[in-house]
């Protein structure tokens, strides 16, 4: 029993300290003075682009606009927006979630519901938007922040956590998800299950529960926002694993009294890195030494990946030679810089027309050079 209390005392501590409010120049509800949030922790692997870039989050409003802005910063444009809502209810009535800049001027990105859950009336919904556009990229400017919120039905007590993420993929960006619920009257293990997770996929974990209780997060994941009021608790934690396999978040609930759990977790996926040729090989003779081709990594947005230091080969691709095949000669294989790969010192041995070079490197998409010809200009 004592232990018990003394988990339940340290982690509604915890939890208390990550009480945040509105940004003051928004018109959202406004919750108790705010802590500052730590600063993020980027869970990288290798090989993969997805990091945690900002997060806010509030509790305690009351009204039909339930929202808040990003503290310390506006995210990136072309980021991943997770945004979950918190209320007492069961049942959905959120009508749109969109956002805007806190001096009112609207932003507009789709976010689309991805999990909803309710169980002994309380719920919660987390929504999606990816390849954020339409704001002042990084901006600290009080009246430019970004703020995230939804419009429900009728007032209700609520709260919401937002978190912004680099590197998601704007093709497939979601991948699995699922949610769960459970009740307790005592120390209680909450989780939605186990979901599928795709290779260096970003996994989204969020629980809530009915009342000030302490909690400790599932083992391997980085806190993204811990708070409580009078009515609610909440965590939210995020975890980029690198290998493809699968994740199951578990927290303990601290339940001394019955109380209500809820818990759902989301995967995103990462950008698709592929190569793509920035100098192009060009026409030369036989033997002779080319300009430098150059090729970068980059995501699906076309915008090179400067964090990838990993190596790149190349080969022939469609071999014109005109009597006999040609032979590529030359340093193949090199280790990017800054995301780009320089081949300096390439040639080939035989005459002829629509050579091209194919790029490939590990875990990355190959990419094939447009033709050029030896010898024959």
């Amino acid at each position: 029993m004592w232990h018990t209390l003394y988990k339940w005392g340290r982690m509604f501590k915890r939890a208390t300290l990550a009480a945040v409010i509105l940004v003051a120049a928004c018109s959202d509800g406004v919750g108790p003075a705010p802590s500052r949030l730590a600063d993020p922790s980027f869970a990288t692997t290798s090989g993969s682009p997805i990091v945690l870039d900002q997060r806010s989050g509030a509790l305690n409003q009351y009204d039909v606009h339930i929202g808040k802005g990003f503290e310390e910063g506006n995210p990136h444009r072309g980021d991943a927006i997770v945004a979950t809502f918190f209320w007492l209810g069961s049942t959905n009535t959120i009508t749109q979630v969109t956002d805007h800049l806190t001096d009112g001027t609207p932003v507009g990105n789709p976010y689309t519901l991805v999990e909803y859950v309710t169980a002994g009336g309380i719920s919660m919904a987390t929504y999606v938007a990816t390849n954020v556009q339409n704001f002042p990229d990084t901006s600290t400017e009080s009246n430019k922040v970004l703020d995230v919120h939804a419009i429900f039905s009728s007032p209700v007590q609520a709260g919401v956590m937002i978190s912004a993420y680099r590197g998601v993929g704007s093709v497939a960006p979601l991948g699995a998800h699922r949610s769960a619920s459970g009740s307790g009257s005592e120390p209680t293990v909450a989780s939605p299950g186990t979901m599928p997770l795709n290779e260096n996929a970003l996994a989204y974990a969020v629980t809530m529960s009915d009342g000030v209780v302490g909690t400790d997060p599932p083992v391997g994941f980085t806190n993204i926002t811990t708070m409580s009021d009078a009515v609610m608790g909440v965590d939210g934690e995020y975890a980029v694993p690198g290998a493809a396999g699968s994740v199951n978040p578990q927290w303990t609930w601290y339940f001394t009294s019955p109380r209500t759990w809820i818990a759902s977790v989301v995967a995103l996926n990462p950008a698709a890195l592929r190569l793509s040729y920035v100098a192009q090989p060009t026409t030369t003779l036989p033997l002779l030494t080319m300009k430098p081709v150059k090729v970068a990594v980059v995501d699906d947005l076309g915008n090179t990946v400067t964090s990838f230091n990993g190596t790149v080969t190349i080969a022939i691709g469609h071999n014109g030679g005109l009597l006999l095949p040609g032979t590529l000669s030359g340093t193949k294989t090199v280790t990017a810089v800054n995301g780009v790969a320089t081949f300096s010192d390439l040639s080939i041995d035989q005459p002829g027309n629509g050579y091209t070079l194919k790029a490939s490197g590990s875990g990355l998409v190959e990419t094939e050079s447009a033709p050029f010809n030896i010898g024959v200009f």
